[in-house]
């Protein structure tokens, strides 16, 4: 597909207003915190639709957009989730887990119980694209895959802490049975699966600090 240039739509904002613009965005991003117990209270369906179309809009490898956000409300599917990622992650955490990976989890209190599941009102599960079917029947190899996936998913984040709601990052080991689950074709591969609606009045989150600008930037 050959891509036509086009004149950049660009307004430059004040100095003044960049500014404001930027310590109201980076306000919005420390107040951001992932959590295991939501509320089943219903969720605005444009807010996660919103949330979608921002992640959709992230950079991708030759443009190729090699992702799949698979929403799901349906109570039924969000039951068979839990129970196969409940499967996974108890086995992960009985025998496969080593104890250097148990003490780094240690001080945020996860185990392989994931109520989140079926709690929250929605789960996004992404799917990366290694491939996508051509014309002739070929596949056609995707670049950068998990690189523009991932970015994708971190404009999803920031857009739903912008929206008020809460989310947690949850990468079952191995994540096989929602492709089975979801009927989602070969070409795609299980990423993240993120829980998402409103924190539960009885919600709590660790006690932990961000590192400081000065140990996370290097200036040259």
């Amino acid at each position: 597909m050959a891509y036509r240039p086009v004149p950049l739509e660009y307004e430059r904002p004040t100095d003044e207003e960049a500014l404001e613009r930027s310590r109201a965005f980076l306000r919005s991003l420390e107040a951001r915190r992932s959590i295991r117990r939501f509320s089943p209270e219903p969720v605005p369906i444009e807010l996660v639709e919103n949330a979608i179309r921002a992640a959709g809009t992230a950079p991708s490898g030759a443009h190729q957009q090699p992702w799949t956000f698979v929403l799901v409300s349906d109570p039924e599917v969000k039951r068979q989730l839990r129970e196969g990622a409940e499967a996974e992650e108890r086995d992960f955490y009985e025998r496969r887990a080593t104890p250097e990976w148990l003490e780094a989890v240690a001080p945020i209190g996860t185990d392989w119980i994931k109520t989140h599941i079926t709690d929250a009102p929605y789960v996004i599960v992404v799917f990366e694209q290694a491939w996508r079917p051509g014309d002739d029947g070929q596949k056609v190899k995707h670049y950068y895959v998990r690189e523009s996936v991932g970015i994708a998913v971190g404009f999803l984040l920031a857009a739903l802490q912008e929206a008020g709601l809460c989310a947690l990052t949850h990468t079952p080991s191995p994540m096989g049975f929602l492709s089975r689950i979801l009927g989602r074709p070969a070409n795609e591969r299980p990423f993240i699966l993120i829980p998402v609606g409103y924190p539960a009045d009885y919600a709590e989150v660790p006690d932990l600090m961000r590192k400081p600008l000065d140990e996370i930037i290097v200036r040259v």
